[in-house]
């Protein structure tokens, strides 16, 4: 887990939001597009909060 939030940081990304929104996001997500969850690669959709958008 803590891996999980140092990467989420070091990609200026709020590991809250970011955890909050993967865990809503993946059980729909096809095993091919689970690479766009990771934090490098990962944007906030519109039913994210602004702060995750800010930080």
């Amino acid at each position: 887990m803590y891996s999980l939030i140092v990467t989420a940081k070091l990609n200026d990304i709020d590991p809250q939001a970011w955890l909050a929104d993967v865990l809503t996001r993946i059980a729909d997500m096809p095993q091919n597009r689970l690479g766009e969850l990771l934090p490098w690669n990962w944007r906030p959709t519109a039913s994210t909060p602004a702060l995750a958008r800010a930080a």
